[in-house]
């Protein structure tokens, strides 16, 4: 009896958590799109050698930022230095183009940061171009920070999102 007990309470703390849950809308999202030139191989490579250069610099400024519209004023704020910071990039790399970083509106279709999903639509968007920015790109998140916490090699990181609802299901079920 105590279990059939247990389990309608749990059900219904799982329903209702489920049905107060507010999901994000992509008006919650700051995202960043960093274009490469072309498809060459070059292009691409350093594509992500600028990449690096962006996070790298912007990592310690969106670290002050708690959200969303924070984040959009301290980019906007650093725009021209995000190009240079860019273009300094693609000149260390022998690339004779430049970068242009701009905040915008654009359409994005369905991406998965590891267990975060982000629906297609348009977003506010931190847009960098390399040369024509016409190339393969590169996108994550700016806020919340996805991209700039945790493990930035291959453009995920260690945020691990739980549910704690789920966990203490999970364990209940385990321990039955």
């Amino acid at each position: 009896m105590k279990k059939i007990v247990l389990s309608a309470v749990v059900l219904v703390f799982a329903i209702i958590c489920i049905v107060s849950f507010k999901p994000r809308t992509n008006t919650e999202f700051l995202r960043v799109h960093i274009r490469a030139n072309s498809n060459s191989d070059e292009d691409q490579s350093v594509k992500y050698i600028v990449k690096n250069a962006v996070v790298e610099y912007l990592t310690p400024i969106l670290a002050q930022c708690s959200t969303k519209q924070e984040s959009m004023n301290a980019v906007n704020s650093h725009l021209e230095e995000i190009s240079a910071v860019a273009t300094k990039t693609l000149r260390a790399n022998g690339k004779t183009y430049t970068a242009r970083a701009r905040l915008c509106q654009e359409n994005f279709p369905t991406r998965n940061y590891g267990d975060v999903t982000l629906a297609s639509g348009v977003y506010d968007a931190l847009i960098v171009e390399l040369g024509s920015g016409t190339g393969d790109n590169w996108w994550c998140v700016v806020y919340p920070p996805l991209c700039f916490v945790g493990n930035e090699s291959n453009g995920t990181n260690s945020i691990v999102y739980k549910s704690k609802i789920a966990e203490i299901i999970k364990e209940w079920l385990n321990n039955k």
